[in-house]
């Protein structure tokens, strides 16, 4: 315990250097881009009918057109772009419909919002009127919502997985 140890600069530059460097690098490692439902807004009803080219229907059906504003955040310290893409929607484990999300480009460190047209399918509405309804009545609903975002981030060595 009384035995004098020797300290070196060269040892603490070192330490330094190397705290520094661990640290940049994790601080660094980019995210991906977070999208957060904050509402959706009714628009119309649309009765999709049998006559309609797009799709051969024996019977009419009715889909709801919406607008999603979505809350995109990117918590990192380097600017990223990201081409269209769609989101698709799901209700009850059901894919109900879908979203456009257009190319774009987020600041670092920043937020923005995205106002979405989606069409929801009248048919997939249908296999859970009842649920739907009951969610409505009580003006809460639980939507699932997938989005796969492709693009680039300013960095020079960096895969986001």
């Amino acid at each position: 315990m009384g035995k004098k140890v020797k300290w070196s600069w060269t040892s603490a530059l070192i330490g330094a250097a190397a705290a520094t460097a661990t640290t940049v690098v994790f601080r660094a490692k980019p995210e991906l881009p977070k999208f957060r439902l904050v509402s959706l807004t009714a628009l119309q009803l649309k009765l999709a009918g049998a006559g309609e080219e797009k799709e051969k229907l024996k019977f009419p059906r009715l889909d709801a057109d919406l607008i999603l504003t979505i809350h995109v955040t990117n918590p990192n310290i380097l600017p990223v772009r990201y081409s269209a893409t769609s989101l698709s929607i799901y209700y009850d484990g059901s894919l109900l419909g879908s979203a456009q999300v257009p190319a774009g480009s987020q600041p670092p460190n920043s937020c923005q919002l995205l106002r979405l047209p989606a069409r929801l399918n009248g048919l997939e509405l249908a296999q859970h009127a009842k649920r739907f309804l009951g969610d409505v009545a009580k003006r809460k609903m639980v939507l699932e919502a997938e989005v796969d975002i492709s693009g680039w981030a300013k960095a020079i060595l960096w895969d986001p997985k």
